[in-house]
Formats: structure tokens, C-alpha cells, sequence
């Protein structure tokens, strides 16, 4: 029963202060409209035809509101300071934020909106979006499925991408100058970058050779083994000592049980590399091999500079093209807006 109650409150909290909501907005929209209308009819042209069309309402609206507009402004700006007011004693009671002066900040264009000035009359237009988004919130309205929403998210998303894509191809270009401008880049990026993480890449280079040479035995053992036996058969066939075994009485046989013991000898002497690729002599074995290409490829000169330099602006550039060729392909199918917070 208490828990129904809180509910109700909750629910009629959520409701009063969305009626008010409402009631703000449409004033504000009220008073941009009147804005807009009065300003409009400041100019000459406009003023004239109007005159002529509607002489009594003319003459009523410059008696009644023209005149008065600064007043009447004033009126709506007062209703907006006491809805600014009010919504900063409920944020202080409701502890919104951590800090009791935050929410003139968080809330900067209602704050902005009071202030009687024509250049800031219009901030009062975002309080039609906060409305929106509060809405949203509380689940009364879902903007998700409006035309308009879709509409403006899509260019919004556009205009979004477009600046990113804009900034990331000057980022790149910058690099590519700073790359052709610096002489110690290639040092610099040996000395800081790839040396501090020798014992790193040095596991790692040694791992991959054994990861390999193991897997690469284990899955092609069969065609490894056929092709040695095939080479010792093809060996024995060319050698002329064993040509003239073969002449000898029982050398056919002398050679083949010759030919199948250097076949067997070739085999295990592979299984047993296989095996002893778990020993210690092996780990140190590739660790030297890895060592041996680590420095290779580390050594410096002119020419790897040189090297290095251009492919880091040629690896840049392509980053580059890539997004200047997404750039077009977003505008071919819809965006999917995106999903408010709950």
C-alpha cells in the first residue's frame, strides 16, 4: 500500500511538472511568435501592405502591442525568471546536483532566455527541445517516429561526421609534414618506441617459430617425410657407387634395404627434431634466430630512414583516402536514430 502510494505521487509529481512544462512552452512559443511577427512588422514594405489589407487590426496591434512590446516582453520574462527560480528550489530540495550553484549552469539557456535583450529572445527556442527530451524521458511522447526527428538527426548525424572526417584528414596531413620535416623520426621511433619492447617481441617472434615449426610438422608430417624419402630414393638413383652396387650379385636388394634404412634414419631423425622442439636447446635456438632478425631489423642507416619514413606517409595517406571515400557513402541509406535515454 505505501509503495502504491509513492507511485501515485510519483506519477502525479511527473504529471504536474509536465503540465508546467507545457505552459512554459507554449508561452515561449507565444512570445517567439509575437517576436517574430513584431519584427516583422518593423519593416516598411510588410507594414504598408498590412495597413492596407487589415487597417482596423493594424491600427489596433500598433495602438495595443507595438507600442508596448518592451512591457509586454517584460511580462513573459518575468514568468520565465519565476520558472527558473522555481526550477532551481526543487533541484535543491531534490539534491539534482552536487553543487547548489550548478544549476544556472546546467541550465544555461533558460537563464540566458530571461534576459529582455533581442539577441538572446531567441535561446528561448531550446526550451521546446529540453520539453521534448523530458517527455521522452518520462515516456508520454516517443520522437523517435516523428518524420521531422528522423529528418534532422539524419543531417545532424551528416554534419557531425562531416566536420570529424574534416579534422581527422587535417590530423593526417599534419602528421605526414611533421614525418617529412623530422630527420630523427625513424630514431626516435626505434629508440622509444620499438627497443624498450625488444624482450617482448623477442618472446613473441620465438613463440611463433616454435608455434609454427611444431604445427607445420605435426600437419604435414605425411608429405614431409614422403618428400625426404623422396629425395634420399632420388639420391641413391644418381650416385654411381650405388649404380655399381646394384651390378653386383644381390645389390638390387643391398641398395633398396639401403634406400629404406637412409628413408627410416631421415624419418626419425625429423620426429626427434619435432620432439626437441620442446627442449631447452631449441628454446635458446630460436631465441638466438630471434634475436639475429630483431637486430636486422632494427639496424639504421640512410636508406631504412628513408624507408620507414615513406611508409608511414604512404600508410597516412591511404587512412586518409579511406575517409574521404566514406565520406560519400554515408549519403546512400538511412541512418538509424539513435536510442534516448531511459
Amino acid at each position: 500500500m505505501p509503495e502504491q502510494s509513492a507511485d501515485r505521487h510519483e506519477r502525479f509529481r511527473n504529471g504536474l511538472h509536465a503540465a508546467w512544462e507545457a505552459f512554459i512552452v507554449l508561452l515561449v512559443c507565444i512570445n517567439l511568435g509575437l517576436i517574430l511577427f513584431d519584427s516583422l512588422f518593423t519593416v516598411a514594405p510588410l507594414n504598408q501592405a498590412f495597413a492596407e489589407w487589415l487597417p482596423t487590426l493594424h491600427q489596433r496591434y500598433d495602438t495595443l502591442i507595438h507600442r508596448n512590446f518592451q512591457l509586454i516582453d517584460l511580462g513573459f520574462v518575468a514568468i520565465f525568471v519565476l520558472d527558473v527560480l522555481l526550477g532551481w528550489t526543487v533541484a535543491l530540495f531534490e539534491r539534482r546536483y552536487a553543487r547548489w550553484y550548478y544549476y544556472p549552469f546546467a541550465h544555461w539557456y533558460d537563464v540566458l532566455g530571461c534576459i529582455p535583450l533581442s539577441g538572446f529572445r531567441w535561446l528561448r527556442v531550446l526550451r521546446v527541445g529540453s520539453l521534448l527530451l523530458r517527455l521522452q524521458r518520462l515516456g508520454l511522447i516517443d520522437v523517435r517516429q516523428w518524420a521531422i526527428f528522423g529528418l534532422v538527426y539524419r543531417y545532424y548525424s551528416l554534419l557531425l561526421e562531416e566536420l570529424s572526417d574534416r579534422v581527422m584528414v587535417r590530423l593526417f596531413s599534419r602528421m605526414q609534414q611533421e614525418i617529412g620535416a623530422s630527420d630523427d623520426l625513424s630514431r626516435r621511433l626505434l629508440e622509444e618506441v620499438v627497443k624498450p619492447r625488444k624482450e617482448r617481441l623477442l618472446d613473441d617472434l620465438s613463440r611463433r617459430l616454435h608455434s609454427m615449426l611444431e604445427s607445420g610438422y605435426r600437419d604435414n608430417r605425411g608429405a614431409i617425410e614422403g618428400y625426404v624419402g623422396g629425395l634420399i630414393h632420388q639420391a641413391l638413383a644418381n650416385n654411381p657407387e650405388v649404380s655399381r652396387l646394384r651390378r653386383l650379385p644381390l645389390g638390387d636388394r643391398v641398395a633398396e634395404t639401403l634406400d629404406e634404412a637412409l628413408t627410416d634414419i631421415a624419418a626419425r631423425l625429423l620426429q626427434g627434431a619435432a620432439d626437441g622442439l620442446q627442449g631447452a636447446q631449441f628454446q635458446r635456438l630460436a631465441r638466438n634466430l630471434a634475436d639475429e632478425c630483431f637486430e636486422a631489423w632494427v639496424y639504421q642507416d640512410e636508406n631504412t630512414d628513408l624507408a620507414l619514413e615513406e611508409l608511414l606517409v604512404d600508410v597516412i595517406e591511404v587512412l586518409k583516402q579511406q575517409v574521404l571515400d566514406r565520406r560519400w557513402s554515408r549519403f546512400v541509406g538511412p541512418i538509424e536514430p539513435p536510442t534516448p535515454p531511459s
